[in-house]
């Protein structure tokens, strides 16, 4: 409170107008409108009258506040772009939320918002000068993790169940860890060390906690907390594909999943759409796990590769997902299923590897890699899926004369026109106009 009341136990309108406004500014990230202001200082005196407490009546206050549609919702409002005529873009404030949210999954800050009613965010070399600044803030890690969250959709994790028989070594603690560990090592190799982005389906590099340590079988020193780790080169771990979480989480309750995993790496890393099934296909010879005749996932997967309804989408899906199958349904190491041993080798873009360890190399030699990071970054920026081609290999070009390093290319993203400009048709108003997304 940056006031005291002239009565605790009555309505102190100047008072309560002091408080509120700095507070519903940040929580609406714009200033209020003097409509708003008028609206909420009412309420916190409407609520201190009955309960003869001015606290209570801001209560209220910030209630309505934490109900309104301005705070729960992303509200963008634009106006006409001096560079462009009949365009539109986004205004200021409109710019400092979506900075915040991109660059720090939070809401802009007082600093932020200063900078936004200076108009220092609609000038470019002022806006470069922001972003460079958020960039190199501590609060970009929290970004980081959200962007890789998303793209990774780690949603997924929420859901995320596995048989207790089949994988005893899965309980919570270990469910808990694997998305941690995956946004750890993520950020050691982008962010700690401004790695090359390709390295991170390469590096063997990572961070173990006592709980998965009993899943990957390897000593952890402390009982408490995360240590650095490194995976041997005999292990077949590389990167993200490598990892538990990865692998647990395109796997089904009781087994592994070539297809799951393949689609994950086409549709997520490579953004290549893989068609859904059709909804015909009968899965009892891929779901047998404990048929003899057909003892390894490659041997049963076998029955859709030579069906044609089911080829077209295996071709394009299992020559990536079986080099991983050195690894169960949770991620955990193994050479044989049903005492067969089990051929891991694979095939991406002609090429032909072996494990993990190969598949990593694969995918970081390519080049659809790199185009769908930059896709991503663009389309995280934004809230909506660019269309623009050119925009997209335009950022990779440059993003790969950065060295592919990740923070240059969001930087990039953050500060580039196009990221504000309102998508459609001219308009011929002058008029403000809003639009809300969730």
């Amino acid at each position: 409170m940056s006031c005291t009341p002239a009565d605790p136990a009555a309505a102190d309108p100047e008072c309560a107008r002091r408080i509120l406004a700095p507070i519903g500014r940040l929580l609406f990230r714009r200033p209020l409108t003097a409509q708003e202001e008028a609206l909420y200082v009412k309420i916190a005196g409407e609520g201190a009258a009955p309960t003869r407490s001015f606290t209570k009546g801001l209560e209220l206050a910030l209630g309505s506040m934490l109900v309104s549609p301005w705070f729960l919702y992303v509200v963008e409002t634009a106006e006409p772009d001096p560079d462009h005529a009949g365009g539109m873009r986004l205004d200021n404030a409109s710019r400092a939320a979506r900075l915040s949210f991109m660059l720090w999954n939070s809401s802009p800050n007082a600093a932020l918002l200063d900078d936004a009613a200076g108009g220092r965010l609609t000038d470019q070399a002022q806006l470069e000068k922001v972003v460079t600044a958020m960039v190199a803030s501590p609060r970009f890690e929290q970004g980081l993790r959200a962007f890789f969250s998303d793209m990774l959709l780690f949603e997924k994790f929420d859901e995320l169940a596995k048989d207790p028989v089949i994988y005893p070594y899965f309980n919570q603690d270990v469910l808990q860890a694997l998305p941690e560990q995956m946004l750890r090592t993520i950020t050691t190799q982008l962010l700690d060390g401004d790695g090359d982005y390709r390295e991170l389906f390469t590096t063997r590099k990572t961070w173990m906690n006592r709980p998965l340590g009993a899943l990957y079988q390897v000593p952890v020193s402390k009982s408490q907390g995360w240590v650095p780790y490194e995976f041997s080169a005999g292990s077949d771990r590389s990167g993200l594909l490598g990892l538990a979480g990865f692998l647990a989480m395109y796997s089904h309750s009781g087994r592994s999943s070539p297809t799951l995993r393949g689609r994950a790496i086409r549709e997520l890393l490579l953004c290549q759409p893989v068609p859904n099934p059709p909804g015909n296909v009968n899965f009892t010879a891929v779901q047998d796990v404990t048929n003899k005749a057909m003892p390894t996932a490659r041997i049963r997967l076998d029955a859709h590769t030579t069906d044609p309804v089911c080829a077209g989408c295996h071709k394009i899906t299992d020559p990536i997902g079986l080099p991983l199958e050195r690894f169960d349904g949770i991620g955990a190491f193994r050479t044989r299923e049903n005492d067969a041993a089990i051929d891991v080798g694979g095939s991406f873009d002609e090429a032909s590897f072996s494990g993990a360890d190969g598949l990593g190399k694969a995918i970081a030699a390519s080049q659809d890699a790199t185009m769908c990071v930059t896709s991503r970054a663009l389309e995280y920026a934004t809230g909506r899926p660019s269309e623009d081609g050119a925009l997209v290999e335009t950022l990779e070009s440059r993003f790969a004369a950065d060295g592919y390093r990740l923070r240059k290319l969001i930087e990039r993203v953050a500060t580039m026109p196009q990221a504000y400009e309102i998508p459609g048709d001219p308009l011929k108003s002058e008029a403000t106009h809003v639009a809300t997304r969730r």
